[in-house]
């Protein structure tokens, strides 16, 4: 078995005990038994949310719930305001236009964070806007969006809100019911940390209105059919879920339940310091301001000179410590470090003790130790 250390924006490293819950049985998802188990796990879901509102599970990535977050309280032809300063929030608007949904580009400079004022303008220039689309944590390029502050200009103005948490909740702060969030969706494999294959989403009083009024384009994401099947006795799901990964997403909540919420979003607070502080000990650059960079991963630009195999592929086949590369035009020239989920001091420390020996192999004259130095300041 490869016993690499991911460090990726996810997936992530899994605990033994959510592997094993993986193991036990299969029971029939149409019984009481597993009634039981969805119960539990979408009510932990809303408490992770911190809503009031009911959640739901849906067997897919990350991506499967933002397409039913979007196209079921939008009808085609009508317009959103898509917020894209990466990959992901560009999702949304390929998700808006495959449904013929008009999609209203925001668009900020990769690497940069979207402000209200310029949400609040976008708004007042055109009230026909039926929704607001946003990432919270845009993993590809390391940068978090002011979403409490946005979602406060989006209450002034008759569209919904639509939050992309997939890789925020239980990492960062999340609060969906004081935030204004109308749909809130989020994914197993990042600071959840629990296997790839299950995402969730919340939706308010608002929103499930909307979905009334919405003949939805999509068969298997249809939300009206999640809400009948999940007040059921027992609360079910339309379509066979995966049975074994909400075992697995169950305990890992449970494991959040007992870490605490605020301590989990501390914890990750302090390892996205000690990552920032350890890469500029070493003489590189992260590639956001520092004020924007993301709790959960830390995006680096490309030293000079140097290229993507170069760099991560020593990490990788040398060390075997797995980065994430750039994406889309960010391709080979900046690469990320992933520190959500499971990751402590001693995952950071394993880190930038090879990115020191990368370094110090590809010819850079530095303190190959700085790195680590720096997230022992960190943690002290």
């Amino acid at each position: 078995m490869d016993e690499t250390l991911l460090m990726l924006p996810g997936p992530t490293s899994v605990a033994p005990r959510v592997l094993k819950a993986m193991s036990d049985n299969i029971v029939n998802h149409r019984s009481a038994i597993f009634g039981e188990i969805f119960t539990e796990t979408t009510e932990l879901m809303s408490e992770v949310f911190k809503t009031q509102n009911q959640s739901y599970l849906l067997t897919g990535s990350g991506s499967s719930a933002m397409e039913a977050g979007l196209v079921n309280i939008v009808k085609p032809k009508e317009k959103i305001l898509a917020i894209v300063g990466g990959k992901f929030g560009q999702r949304f608007t390929n998700i808006a236009t495959s449904f013929g949904i008009e999609a209203k580009e925001l668009n900020v400079e990769w690497g940069t964070a979207v402000t209200p004022d310029e949400v609040k303008v976008a708004l007042e220039e055109d009230e026909d806007i039926k929704a607001v689309t946003i990432v919270h944590n845009e993993t590809s390029t390391g940068v978090t969006a002011p979403v409490e502050e946005i979602g406060k200009v989006v209450a002034n103005h008759d569209a919904l809100y639509v939050v992309d948490t997939v890789s925020s909740l239980g990492g960062d702060r999340v609060d969906v019911d004081k935030f204004g969030i109308d749909v809130c969706v989020a994914g197993s494999q990042k600071c959840l940390a629990a296997p790839p294959g299950m995402a969730a989403i919340t939706l308010s009083d608002d929103a499930w209105k909307a979905v009334d009024n919405v003949d939805s384009n999509t068969y298997y994401l249809d939300m009206k059919k999640y809400r009948k099947a999940g007040a059921g006795t027992p609360p079910e799901t339309p379509y066979t879920p995966s049975v074994s990964l909400i075992y697995a997403l169950f305990e890992a909540l449970k494991i959040i339940k007992e870490e605490g919420l605020e301590a989990r979003v501390v914890r990750h607070e302090t390892a996205a310091e000690a990552s920032r502080n350890a890469v500029k000990a070493l003489g590189l650059e992260l590639f956001p301001e520092e004020s924007v960079s993301s709790a959960t991963v830390t995006a680096v630009k490309m030293p000079e000179g140097v290229t993507d195999a170069d760099l991560r592929g020593t990490m990788r086949n040398k060390y075997k410590v797995e980065l994430a590369g750039g994406q889309d035009h960010l391709k080979g020239n900046i690469f990320r470090i992933g520190h959500m989920g499971n990751i402590t001091y001693k995952e950071l420390a394993i880190t930038f003790s090879a990115l020191g020996m990368t370094l110090k192999n590809l010819g850079f004259d530095i303190d190959m130790g700085a790195g680590v130095s720096a997230v022992n300041e960190s943690y002290l």
